[in-house]
């Protein structure tokens, strides 16, 4: 059995958070592996159903990634094979496209011994994905809340321990671009005053992990959710349910459709049972929040190339 030269693994992630819109991230426990071998060509195997006819040539976007990234350096990609796995459900709204985007600054650094800076693989995944909170949070892992200019991201990383998720993932698609599509091009003086007042209130709330204040403040969202739940009847569906003791908060996971609930530490299985009634048409599971970011191990290094 012939081993690979390293294996690439990069979590999924949740972004948003409600009214946190394209800066607050959170990594979650579906993954992304990647195992590079050597070649002489460029091929990508996927390994798992959900990524049956994705290229395998260099169009693939693990190797978009990385051919982009060696040419920021200024040095050659070495050919190579990946065969790829992945549990993070595809065009859902947790972090499919991030992850790959990640993987492949991985595959290249890895590859071409860049040794690149934490900083600097943000900078480049947030030009490549537009904003920093998906790609954030699975290069950090955790709770990641920052910003990003168009040019340089900057954000504050936290471990989040005593929360658990309950997914609730719809099995129809909803691509990003329709789902930003609906959003309004500008909003009133007031209005933007009042959302980022209550996204400061979730940041504060999340680092102080007063859970309940958290949940409260995914509820008023006035920059994405309003628009985007047209799309989205699950959500509709949690807003109109009773509160539940154990269930915080819920909100969209990024653009969608999948929401998800914030619930107590201990709760979620209960939590899952109890949804699944109501949600019998959508897959319905609990997920963890992971304080790891992505990782590379090294097999063996006798033909990564130097650069």
């Amino acid at each position: 059995m012939t081993l690979p030269m390293f294996t690439i693994q990069v979590p999924g992630s949740t972004a948003n958070l409600g009214p946190g819109f394209d800066s607050i991230g959170l990594a979650i426990n579906k993954y992304l592996q990647v195992d590079v071998y050597s070649s002489d060509s460029w091929l990508c195997e996927a390994k798992s159903a959900m990524l049956e006819g994705i290229p395998k040539d260099e169009s693939n976007l693990l190797f978009q990634t990385a051919l982009a990234v060696a040419a920021e350096y200024s040095v050659t990609l070495p050919y190579c094979r990946l065969e790829v796995t992945s549990d993070i459900p595809l065009t859902r709204g947790l972090g499919s496209s991030a992850s790959a985007i990640i993987a492949g600054i991985e595959l290249a650094n890895t590859l071409c011994r860049l040794n690149m800076t934490m900083q600097e693989k943000l900078d480049i995944s947030s030009i490549m994905e537009g904003h920093m909170d998906n790609v954030g949070a699975s290069l950090y892992g955790g709770l990641v809340v920052g910003t990003y200019d168009g040019q340089k991201a900057m954000l504050v990383h936290q471990q989040i321990d005593q929360l658990e998720l309950v997914a609730i993932i719809p099995s129809y698609e909803l691509k990003t671009s329709d789902a930003r599509s609906v959003l309004p091009a500008t909003l009133s003086y007031a209005e933007a005053v009042q959302g980022s007042g209550v996204s400061n209130l979730l940041v504060a709330a999340l680092l102080k992990e007063d859970w309940s204040l958290a949940g409260e403040a995914m509820k008023r969202d006035l920059f994405h959710q309003p628009y985007r739940e047209l799309f989205v009847p699950e959500l509709r569906a949690l807003r109109a349910m009773p509160e539940h003791p154990d269930i915080y908060g819920y909100a969209l996971s990024g653009a969608g459709p999948a929401v998800l609930c914030y619930v107590r530490k201990g709760a979620a299985a209960s939590i899952q049972a109890e949804l699944r009634p109501y949600f019998s048409d959508c897959v319905v599971e609990v997920l963890q929040i992971v304080n790891e970011g992505s990782k590379v191990v090294i097999h063996y290094d006798e033909t990564i190339q130097s650069s």
